[in-house]
């Protein structure tokens, strides 16, 4: 494989030194040159901010917050989130260019608000039930005198067979249709 890329890159090299011997030289004119003004910003030797945020979405159960302070190089910060497993999970964090990046996870388990809880109204119980008389057993079944069988039936005489059809001449075919265009008439305005 890499001889066919080799032998496709020097193929491609002989067709291009080819086309710039026979092709004729063109003057070019030199590019203006573009000079740009740099426009330095002033930086804040003492940066200060700070930002917070608080999601309580009961319909999806979403819960999450977010609050961060930055005075001069020293971040602070704190966020949370409800993990899948049902814990909330809570990073408090520091930075500064002395220490780094320095981060303390509390995991803890959600308390949920109990509802109060309502009794409800005893559930009434019904009475036994009341055992029924034995069922009565009927007599035995009495077998009646045999079905008496009916003669054989008559044959009828066979029936009359009609006349084959008779076949028609073919059906004449009639011209093909032939469609010709409206006249349409152009008119200036």
């Amino acid at each position: 494989m890499a001889y066919k890329i080799a032998f496709a890159l020097a193929m491609l090299g002989v067709a291009q030194a080819a086309v710039l011997r026979t092709a004729a030289p063109v003057a070019v004119a030199p590019a203006p040159v573009l000079a740009k003004t740099v426009e330095l910003e002033e930086i804040d030797p003492h940066p200060q901010y700070s930002y917070s945020y608080d999601v309580q979405d009961n319909l999806s159960g979403d819960s999450k917050g977010h609050v961060e302070e930055r005075d001069g190089d020293v971040v602070r910060g704190e966020y949370s989130l409800i993990d899948a497993d049902g814990f909330k999970r809570t990073v408090t964090y520091t930075a500064d260019s002395i220490n780094g990046f320095n981060a303390v996870v509390r995991r803890e388990p959600i308390v949920a608000v109990a509802e109060p809880v309502v009794k409800a109204a005893p559930v009434a119980v019904a009475a036994p039930l009341v055992r029924s008389a034995p069922v009565a057993v009927a007599a035995p079944l009495v077998r009646s005198a045999p079905v008496a069988v009916a003669a054989p039936l008559v044959r009828s005489a066979p029936v009359a067979v009609a006349a084959p059809l008779v076949r028609s001449a073919p059906l004449a075919v009639a011209a093909p249709l032939r469609y010709t265009a409206p006249a349409y008439t152009v008119r200036n305005l």
